[in-house]
């Protein structure tokens, strides 16, 4: 199983953070070759992901630990599935379960959330992105999970791309066209240049500056569908800010091509998972 070197090293500093005692409580109390069989096992509704961070995990406890996943991330769950088998020595299937859990949960809860999202805008033209609101270090992982969720990633870094804010007109001294046209001529000329306007006049603006995707940003309904007709498919179009499960579809339903939730990582409710031991006969 391959995993990136960031994901690596995020998974041996929870283990670290785990372990760094030992397990003082499954040394005491369990017999060094005693072994146990396990069960992961989902206890609601939602749509798994971590899958093959699980498994790293165990692994890199110990590598006698046999993991036997059952499903695959982006499968639809529920109460009772199981969604892997874990066996091997029981000190050391202890010493996996809750760093092992923790991301399961973690990442479960995220493409939950996020598929609730999906399920809301179906069948409009709007794709559903996450933002960099991620938890540090995470970031990876997070955005993997909005992909088993069914929904899309944003930039995953500053890197990524071109997204002109408030605080860059303000700090930089220019007005929109200006902010686009010098985006356009220092970028790379592969870079989409995106910029984030709050009403109809930056709308105009950032069409003036040749913009390729034009952000609206705590827009009203009504604001957004005149944004929409306005920008007539000259540039792809991003709502953002105050993106809620109960307001998403009419959002979705002004056109937009583009609906951009923070809100799909940030505060996503872990899935409710837990491990199920039995000694090994």
């Amino acid at each position: 199983m391959y995993l990136p070197q960031a994901t690596q090293r995020l998974i041996e500093l929870a283990l670290a953070e785990d372990l760094d005692g030992g397990d003082l409580t499954s040394l005491a109390t369990i017999p060094a070759d005693l072994t146990a069989k396990a069960h992961v096992l989902v206890k609601d509704q939602g749509v798994l992901a971590g899958m093959e961070v699980a498994a790293a995990v165990c692994s890199l406890v110990d590598p006698a630990l046999e993991w036997q996943a059952m499903l695959n991330d982006g499968a639809t769950v529920e109460y009772g599935t199981i969604v892997a088998y874990l066996s091997g020595p029981a000190r050391s299937v202890l010493m996996a379960e809750r760093t092992m859990l923790n991301f399961l949960q973690r990442l479960s809860g995220i493409a939950s959330k996020t598929a609730l999202y999906v399920a809301k805008i179906a069948g409009t033209q709007a794709k559903l992105v996450d933002t960099r609101k991620t938890t540090p270090g995470w970031r990876a992982l997070e955005k993997a999970a909005v992909r088993a969720g069914g929904g899309a990633n944003h930039r995953f870094n500053l890197g990524d791309g071109v997204l002109i804010k408030d605080n860059h007109l303000a700090l930089g001294g220019h007005d929109i066209v200006g902010a686009v046209q010098r985006a356009r001529a220092v970028a790379p000329h592969t870079t989409k240049i995106e910029v984030e306007v709050e009403d109809l006049a930056g709308v105009q603006a950032a069409l003036d500056g040749g913009a390729d995707i034009i952000m609206l940003d705590n827009m009203s309904i009504e604001a957004m569908s005149e944004a929409v007709q306005l920008i007539a498919g000259r540039a792809l179009v991003e709502a953002s800010g105050g993106i809620t499960l109960e307001r998403i579809r009419a959002v979705a339903e002004t056109g937009v091509n583009l609906i951009s939730c923070g809100a799909i990582t940030h505060s996503a409710v872990a899935l409710d998972i837990s491990l199920d031991i039995a000694i090994n006969s």
